[in-house]
């Protein structure tokens, strides 16, 4: 799970395949060289596995979701401290949060109203955070919209240019391709256009696009276009 780590996007799946991969690379060179090796439970592995990945995810949203920076293509900005400041969190829930003063009311709404209607429709959870870092909640959006393998986290952050960054579940990466994310950030997230058209437009604009290709069925050439 890459977080401060600036050139490789967050995903869920990734780290825990990654670290089961290292695991078995270990455990095959220690026998191949005739080592002997303990091998721990099948139920004190899944544990550790748990374990590990919750970790992971709790120092992604506290890295990757202060500094904003995932698939938007950013890899030349330094690395910042993550941040934990539940008291910017909103008191009621809500799908969109805006500390940074982007979008209107009028304009959460109607992104609350597509949202909710993705997660009816789809299963999958779109989650929208306007910050201005380091004005951000970080970690503490992890447990307000309890985070899971099926929400798309979406910060919307002009700090190092591109606006538009995806923290991407695992149940998401397998059905959406990962060039999606890229391409959406090229469109509708870099400076050019949020300059020109404003935050709130770039945030608009990327959240329709999602909407549009979430509802696409999944194959070969799902979401091979931004809309």
């Amino acid at each position: 799970m890459a977080v401060l780590q600036l050139y490789s996007p967050f995903q869920f799946r990734n780290t825990s395949k990654s670290y089961t991969n290292v695991v078995s690379t270990r455990a095959s060179s220690s026998l191949s060289s005739n080592l002997p090796i303990s091998s721990p439970k099948s139920s004190d592995f899944g544990r550790l596995i748990s374990k590990f990945k919750s970790e992971s995810l709790s120092f992604a949203l506290s890295g990757a979701l202060a500094l904003a920076v995932t698939l938007s293509g950013v890899g030349n900005a330094e690395a910042k401290v993550g941040v934990n400041k539940p008291e910017l969190l909103p008191k009621d829930f809500t799908t969109v949060i805006d500390v940074a003063g982007f979008l209107s009311d009028g304009q959460e709404k109607r992104l609350a109203k597509e949202i909710d209607s993705i997660e009816k429709d789809t299963g999958f959870k779109l989650r929208v955070l306007a910050q201005n870092y380091p004005d951000t909640p970080g970690l503490a959006i992890k447990d307000f919209w309890q985070v899971d393998d099926r929400t798309i986290v979406f910060v919307a952050d002009p700090t190092f240019g591109n606006i538009l960054n995806f923290n991407v579940g695992e149940s998401v990466d397998l059905d959406i391709p990962r060039s999606f994310w890229s391409r959406l950030a090229g469109k509708y997230g870099n400076m050019f256009y949020w300059k020109e058209k404003g935050e709130d437009a770039s945030v608009e604009a990327a959240v329709m696009a999602i909407s549009s290709c979430l509802r696409e069925p999944v194959g070969a050439n799902n979401c091979a276009e931004v809309k």
